[in-house]
């Protein structure tokens, strides 16, 4: 599609000698319309649709899908991508488990602004992937939400980071009169969710006072209750065969041999190596609890000086869970020759072991979230305004694990084989009292802060031929620290068998902005923006943006833009100590043959990988542009059209794992690819652990087509009927130069369509969705390097669901609901997964295996 290369400038040109060539068509509003803030600008102004684009997501679109989750609202949306996750798939071994991001054009969650009001918040205490940090979803309760403004361009010349792939921003409800009380009750086969909710307000003409209380509940939902996902041996469906070389009963080194423990039943027997399947102790979705407040106030001091404020507290409880402790030979356990149950009569070490006897290992999580924030605002002339706020936000995050959850110090271990009280052959269940005597209790902390300051001014400094010139002009700062600090016993190696994470950071930065809305003609609007920041660790850059809209015809908007933005490097990403995670791969320097059954290494692995941070990384920078047009068919049909582009230099990322592999592995000696001692005969040892950091090594571009169209239609005595499709294509997604678009988790199409239907009383609405087909296994052969470029694989179906409501509104203005999302109980479409948290037939960060939910709920206002 060569057009999606066309050139701003160009357009700008081509869009000016059009607009000469055009009659003067004024579409000004009254000036007795209100002006609004619409995200993307800050200048206040009469029409929602402004020169970028943007997505409104209004309360009763919120309502109609029966959801009362925020991230299941945006993953719904054709605009998310990969790295929009949830606490699906939560187990022992994530490092945000709990928390849900958005990642809009699939950039990932730390390239999507998230706001409140128009202003940032602190972001979640615990990173995903270990340092990739985002705003916590979870953390803003729906029943406070009044709609949701996505702006599908970069907005760093407005915002400043983060604003690369687009900007979500959160309105909350406020000015509100009276009580509204909502209860809803949902079930599935084999979960079930609760929410409560409650909104009050008192105001007179000049304050006001708006109190939301929520509460979320929903039940386990787990790998075992769903049966084709409840193993990670998937190769009866078509899959790979993931169960763990760690097994129960286990293997062990024998006189410098590798050797299988006599006992291992022969269904799990694969060469020297007894296999465990940890698949039924997975966790689709985790039980959680969620309950939050949000106060906002605002009065008028006189008639030019108003005072605001917000104040906002929310408490989530998590869970996370996984199989037993899994032991290798970095835990250094051996076994006694004189041990009352040792079969072989001589000292051996173990090699690979899980403690089953100790249960399965399970995190609680609890987050915290806390934000203040007072300002003021008024008027220093009839054109001019001001407002100065001033923010303290909090999120506080602790992943507990106490004795009876089976996390198990291998020290402890060790003093209970020396003295012959703990079996760890034959796939023994050893007694409590020595179960006991081997698990401990594990804290993991984390904490990040913000404070900010902003201030500006807005009004209009002079006439031209289509209005007022509109500016606003402003600072900013802001100081933000995080910091994760992970249980000691991690620390000193202690603890095996899940990711532990070590960061802190600090930093502060300041900016200054300025924009201006230039009405050149009635029909013609140029919007420009620049924005300097200035960080204390990597430097400071600045960003412009221009955009435009064009009205050919009084029914007809045309708009374009174009930004530069940057995403400054996270906080964990510059003060991350070692920190852990694990990934399934075949060590192929020792396994060349992964069929041979004979050879240990060639057992299913998951291997450590050991992370650090790089003080030195610079921001990533990105160039997004957008051209688009709106066209007003009529009163009933509009339609909408954008393509857009998004490149992003000196993207943050990992070293690619197959380079260091390649380089590093096939040496005993290295010290970025760690390996035990070798047995005898063998020249390299067990790969125990690779190190590994972040550079600015990387770069992706994007670009595709959104469409939206929107159709009312009068059946008269038979009601009304609304119509509405959102659909987005992607065109091209290139990241480290591969090309990812319609491979794994990129699918090409992806699209929401709804229709409405009102009659007096009753409404019935219903919401479809599709995510399209993309190709399965971007590592076909699991040996760590991504060769989907050079081998096809499968294709994972595409996955339509289809959601129903029905509601009744009575004379009291109570409404009663009834609705099932995925009414027909589709299945989430089979995938052999990527080897990393895909392991279970399904992919986790697109499909969700819930299957129906179908849910009741009953709306009072009084």
């Amino acid at each position: 599609m060569n057009y999606l290369n066309i050139k701003l400038p160009v357009l700008a040109s081509s869009m000016a000698v059009l607009m000469t060539a055009q009659p003067n068509i004024s579409n000004a509003a009254e000036d007795t319309i209100e002006r609004i803030e619409v995200t993307g600008s800050r200048i206040k102004r009469k029409d929602v649709e402004g020169p970028s684009p943007v997505q409104t997501i209004t309360r009763d679109d919120i309502e109609k899908t029966g959801l009362d989750n925020l991230q299941q609202i945006f993953e719904r949306l054709p605009i998310s991508g990969v790295g929009t996750f949830s606490t699906r798939g939560n187990s022992q071994d994530s490092t945000a488990n709990g928390a849900a991001a958005i990642s809009l054009r699939g950039f990932g969650a730390d390239a999507t602004l998230v706001l409140i009001n128009g202003r940032r918040i602190a972001i979640s205490a615990f990173a995903e992937n270990i340092v990739n940090s985002f705003v916590d979803i979870n953390s803003i309760p729906v029943a406070a939400i009044e709609r949701i403004e996505i702006l599908k361009d970069g907005a760093s010349a407005v915002y400043g980071s983060d604003a690369v792939a687009g900007v979500v921003n959160i309105i909350l409800r406020k000015d509100f009169t009276g009580t509204e009380v909502t209860a809803r009750y949902g079930g599935s086969d084999a979960n079930y969710e609760k929410s409560a909710s409650m909104v009050w307000g008192i105001g007179t003409e000049k304050s006001n006072a708006t109190l939301i209380l929520d509460y979320f509940l929903n039940s386990e939902l787990g790998n075992n209750e769903i049966s084709q996902h409840s193993t990670a041996n998937q190769a009866p469906f078509g899959g790979m065969d993931f169960r763990s070389s760690r097994g129960f009963p286990g293997r062990y080194i024998v006189d410098g041999v590798t050797t299988i423990d006599p006992d291992c039943p022969e269904d799990r027997a694969f060469g020297a190596t007894c296999v465990f399947d940890y698949g039924p102790f997975g966790l689709i979705a985790p039980a959680a609890e969620r309950v939050g407040a949000i106060l906002q106030m605002s009065t008028e001091v006189n008639d030019s000086i108003e005072l605001f404020a917000e104040m906002a507290v929310q408490h989530n409880t998590s869970e996370a869970g996984g199989a037993a402790t899994p032991l290798d030979g970095d835990a250094g356990l051996t076994v006694p020759a004189n041990h009352p149950n040792n079969p072989f009569g001589e000292d051996i070490d173990i090699n690979r072991h899980r403690t089953v006897d100790a249960g399965p290992r399970r995190w609680d999580i609890e987050s915290d979230s806390m934000r203040l924030l007072v300002g003021a605002r008024g008027e220093l002339t009839d054109e001019w305004e001001w407002e100065i706020g001033v923010q303290k936000g909090r999120s506080e995050s602790t992943q507990t694990g106490n004795r009876t959850q089976g996390w198990v110090r291998t020290d402890f271990l060790q003093q209970e084989i020396d003295a012959g009280r703990y079996n760890p052959f034959g796939g023994t269940i050893n007694s409590q009292d020595v179960i006991d005597n081997i698990t401990t209790s594990l804290v993991r902390q984390g904490e990040s802060h913000i404070t900010s300051i902003d201030a500006f001014v807005s009004g209009e400094l002079f006439e031209m031929d289509g209005g007022n010139v509109g500016m606003v002009v402003g600072l900013e700062y802001r100081d933000e620290d995080a910091k994760d600090i992970p249980d000691d016993q991690f620390v000193r190696g202690l603890i095996f068998g899940t990711e532990s994470v070590s960061a802190s950071a600090q930093r502060d930065q300041w900016a200054a902005f300025v924009e201006f809305m230039l009405p050149v003609t009635e029909e013609f609007e140029l919007n420009l923006a620049v924005r300097h920041d200035d960080y204390d660790d990597f430097g400071n850059t600045t960003n412009p943006k221009v955009s435009m809209r064009w009205n050919p015809l009084e029914n007809v908007v045309l708009r374009a833009s174009w930004s530069e933005g940057f995403r400054a490097p996270s906080l964990a990403q510059i003060g991350l100590g070692p920190s852990q995670e694990s990934q399934f791969f075949t060590d192929t320097y020792k396994c060349p043959d992964p069929s041979d059954e004979s050879n240990p290494a060639c057992a299913a692995t998951d291997y450590t990988i050991v992370f650090a941070g790089n003080p030195d990384l610079k921001a990533e920078e990105s160039e997004t542009w957008n051209v688009g047009v709106v066209w007003e068919i009529n009163d009933d049909l509009d339609v909408g059209f954008d393509i857009w582009n998004i490149t992003q230099d000196n993207k943050i990322d990992e070293v690619p794992f197959g380079m260091i592999y390649d380089s590093e592995c096939n040496n005993q000696n290295s010290t970025i690819c760690i390996r035990l001692d070798p047995l005898p005969g063998e020249t390299l040892g067990e790969l125990s652990e690779v190190h590994n950091t972040f550079f600015n090594v990387s770069s992706q571009e994007a670009d595709g087509i959104d469409f939206s169209a929107n159709y009312a239609l009068d059946l008269n005595d038979m009601g009304n009927v609304k119509l509405s499709l959102n659909w987005s294509y992607l065109n091209n997604f290139e990241k480290g130069g591969l090309d990812y678009t319609g491979e794994y988790n990129y699918p090409e199409h992806r699209w929401a369509s709804a229709v409405d239907w009102e009659l007096n009383d009753w409404r019935a609405s219903m919401v479809i969705s599709y995510i399209g087909e993309f190709e399965d296994t971007p590592d076909a052969d699991f040996d760590g390097t991504l060769d989907f470029e050079e081998n096809s694989s499968r294709m994972v179906d595409a996955m339509v669901t289809v959601d129903l409501q029905l509601n009744y509104t009575t004379e009291y203005n109570a409404v009663y609901s009834i609705g099932a999302i995925n009414v027909l109980d589709e299945d989430a479409p089979f995938a052999i997964g990527d080897g990393d948290s895909d392991l279970y037939g399904y992919v986790t960060g697109m499909h969700n295996p819930r299957g129906r939910m179908i849910y009741g709920e009953v709306n009072f206002r009084f």
